[in-house]
């Protein structure tokens, strides 16, 4: 098995971020990501408090069994199922991010989608952010995390997860994933502040308008796919942003 040194800084770094951008309190969070060559997802484990989390800590596990793969690891988090299922669903991912964050936890208790509003939300997301149906009892009862995972991906039957790399889970909170760590946590972040914005401008206006579609579509495509400009162009000296 070679050296997965590199994924493990990455995973515990993008670990660390959540915390600095006040995403997760206590240990209410995780993040992941997969090296699909090698089958292997990195995660963080179970209940360890992120200032006394390391690289060394992140758990990798066999994405199809769920079990570590180093002896002497400490168990990976709860919502590892979850994760993987996603993993095995969205074969464009290559991150994944689980907070219980204020604004986007507040819809996802709600059991209602963010709504596109504005050109913030449509900047990253191509649609409103869904919310899952209600688990059934038998769901919650037997392999939960799982079954949590495939909830999410029914959520998604028509829509694609590489446009809108969000999801509440209804009574839950929000997943969010990207091709890296730093996008997925990045999106988290986006999507924590366009949950914000969605319910001040609920409260502003009730029934306000979502954005008009050729709208959305012009502020999204210019950022995202074969035709977008926003930015600078990947390079020696440049950055994408």
């Amino acid at each position: 098995m070679k050296n997965h040194t590199h994924i493990k800084e990455e995973v515990c770094k993008a670990n660390l971020r959540l915390k600095t951008e006040a995403l997760v309190v206590l240990t209410w969070g995780n993040v992941s990501a997969i090296d699909r060559d090698q089958g292997l997802v990195a995660i963080k484990p179970s209940g360890v408090p992120y200032d006394k989390l390391r690289p060394e800590h992140i758990v990798l596990v066999d994405l199809e069994s769920g079990q570590p793969v180093e002896e002497g690891s400490l168990n990976p988090s709860s919502d590892t199922p979850t994760h993987l299922e996603l993993y095995r669903s969205f074969p464009g991912i290559g991150a994944i991010v689980h907070t219980h964050s204020l604004q986007a936890t507040v819809w996802a208790q709600a059991c209602a989608e963010i709504p596109v509003f504005g050109t913030t939300h449509a900047d990253y997301f191509s649609s409103s952010i869904p919310c899952t149906r209600v688990m059934w009892p038998e769901e919650v009862q037997t392999d939960y995390e799982l079954n949590t995972g495939k909830l999410i991906v029914e959520c998604f039957k028509d829509l694609d997860p590489m446009l809108c790399p969000a999801v509440l889970v209804s009574h839950h909170g929000p997943f969010v994933w990207g091709k890296t760590p730093e996008e997925a946590v990045a999106n988290a972040v986006v999507l924590e502040q366009v949950a914000l914005m969605a319910t001040q401008t609920r409260l502003i206006k009730p029934n306000a308008h979502y954005i008009p579609q050729h709208l959305l579509n012009k502020h999204f495509s210019r950022k995202h796919g074969s035709g977008a400009y926003y930015g600078q162009k990947e390079g020696p000296g440049s950055e994408k942003s």
